[in-house]
């Protein structure tokens, strides 16, 4: 946002703060009493004077209470996109026991959705350090396996030990909140502010995708994403950038990168003031603002992280048996679920054994999403299938192909086809909101996740057994369309599949974009 713009909506919001303030003051000072007959003429010439007052201020509320409506048009028009491209990582930060690639958050696409995307690669025994970030974090676990820890405020420390944990020269009991397993196909998701680690305790490398909502309500800061620290000295990282140098891993606004040598949020602290805070020696206060660490945001812990956790069966056997309905009292922020598995086809929402299955998950499945404001959706194409060509009614879609690649074909409100291309693994395309959108798998087949800027996003098809046009009269489909009966009968019933269809002898062979 340039500078003038900054400053005249602050100044504008600090008009309104003390317009309301004046209003109020009117209203109990100089409110209308009825007044002797000597003192009539004053008091209704200072009543007039007081309601033009009053009009006045009314006008400048109604531009206060425009200032959304506008911010929110601006957002809109980041929309009026005429190529989408499928994109992929342009940058990444290295680190001692992974790195996490970025996706350009200030592509057009990404700035429509109001949305950035970034990939994790944590190699066996890595831990991403504590941090938080200022939005809502939704987390597809493409490869590998570990546990994750979320520290939420005012939570009780419910997992503790009855033995004394060995470490080093001494040992200790310990306690602490929940831990969460987490493996492949599984949907992780993080409250905006909430610290979160991950650690991979498996024998190959966790690959996961995450999506940040930045426009979301929950974000008051800026139109991208701003991760903070507990831990480390992630700027010591190195990053790679195609076409350029090597930046540090926090971004400005505009998405450049922020002064040198900056670290985790106890850096910027005084060392005495944290040395008193903790009650602790200011050698073991240093410790905690790691100014000598080059190990990155991703660190090597090297006999193993020991720390007090169930077993997975007893969690994922936990998870099963609150599988129900929620009633609306079982389930607070502390023990809310938060980790769900999408990828399993038994559980399909949609399943064609010819053509492939796909598993939504939404605020019904995960009750937190209803506050996050996201969903997502695991989809599996045989080769050659189709998915029925839709729109979504009240989201952006960002799809991510995890494995094999497929055609897609987006079409705006225009009628002009805006993409029309394959999809490789790695790479992802945003389909913002109404926009129609057909896909198709290539010879390999193709796997993809989707998430979505809804907790609840609903899907309108138009071909298919629920579509549009299957809910017209026939005559309407022939008026609309300027032929028989016979041929919008034939349009409307032929296709008897509902959302995945299987190939045709006319598409064997042939593919979107060819």
């Amino acid at each position: 946002m340039h500078a003038a713009t900054w400053l005249n909506l602050s100044t504008t919001t600090s008009i309104c703060v003390h317009l309301s303030s004046t209003l109020l003051f009117f209203k109990f000072h100089f409110h209308p009493t009825t007044p002797p007959p000597s003192t009539v003429y004053y008091t209704t010439m200072a009543n007039i004077s007081i309601l033009s007052l009053s009009l006045s201020f009314l006008l400048v509320f109604h531009g206060c209470l425009a200032l959304r409506p506008f911010q929110q048009q601006q957002q809109q028009n980041q929309c009026q996109i005429q190529r989408i491209n499928a994109l992929q990582p342009n940058e990444r930060v290295q680190a001692e026991a992974g790195w996490t690639d970025f996706f350009d958050s200030s592509n057009q696409q990404f700035l429509c959705a109001g949305v950035e995307v970034i990939r994790h690669h944590i190699q066996p025994q890595g831990l991403l350090l504590p941090s938080y970030v200022n939005t809502p974090l939704m987390v597809y676990i493409l490869q590998g396996r570990g546990y994750q820890g979320t520290m939420l405020p005012g939570c009780p420390e419910t997992f503790q030990s009855s033995q004394q944990l060995q470490e080093g020269s001494g040992s200790f009991q310990d306690r602490h909140q929940k831990i969460r397993h987490f493996q492949q196909g599984d949907v992780v998701v993080f409250p905006a502010g909430a610290a979160h680690w991950m650690y991979n305790d498996g024998q190959e490398e966790v690959i996961a995708v995450a999506l940040l909502d930045s426009t979301n309500s929950a974000n008051q800061l800026d139109q991208f994403h701003r991760r903070f620290f507990l831990a480390g000295n992630p700027q010591q990282g190195q990053q790679q950038q195609q076409g350029g140098g090597g930046k540090s891993w926090g971004r400005s606004q505009k998405g450049q990168s922020q002064e040198e040598g900056s670290g985790n949020i106890f850096r910027g602290f005084d060392l005495e003031m944290l040395a008193e805070v903790f009650n602790v020696d200011q050698e073991t206060a240093e410790k905690l603002q790691s100014p000598d660490d080059t190990r990155g945001h991703i660190v090597k812990v090297e006999r193993g992280l020991q720390v007090i956790r169930p077993p997975m069966k007893s969690e994922q056997q936990e998870q099963r048996g609150r599988g129900g309905a929620a009633n609306g009292f079982e389930e607070t922020i502390c023990s809310a679920k938060m980790t769900h598995n999408i990828d399993d086809p038994s559980r399909a929402d949609f399943y064609n054994p010819q053509a492939g299955w796909c598993n939504n998950l939404n605020s019904f499945k995960l009750p937190i999403l209803q506050m996050l404001q996201l969903s997502a959706e695991r989809g599996v194409l045989r080769r050659n299938a189709i998915v029925s060509p839709h729109w979504l009614m009240n989201a952006h879609s960002i799809i991510y192909v995890t494995k094999g690649d497929m055609g897609m074909q987006i079409v705006n409100h225009e009628g002009q086809t805006v993409f029309d291309d394959q999809i490789q693994e790695g790479q992802l395309v945003v389909v913002p909101q109404n926009f129609a959108v057909v896909q198709k798998a290539g010879e390999q087949g193709c796997q993809w996740i989707a998430f979505r800027t809804n907790d609840n996003a609903m899907i309108n098809t138009l071909a298919g057994h629920t579509s549009a046009l299957r809910a017209m009269p026939v005559n309407v489909i022939a008026s609309a369309y300027q032929m028989t009966p016979e041929q919008a009968w034939s349009l409307k019933f032929n296709r008897k599949e509902t959302v995945m269809f299987s190939p045709t002898s006319r598409s064997t062979g042939r593919s979107i974009a060819a």
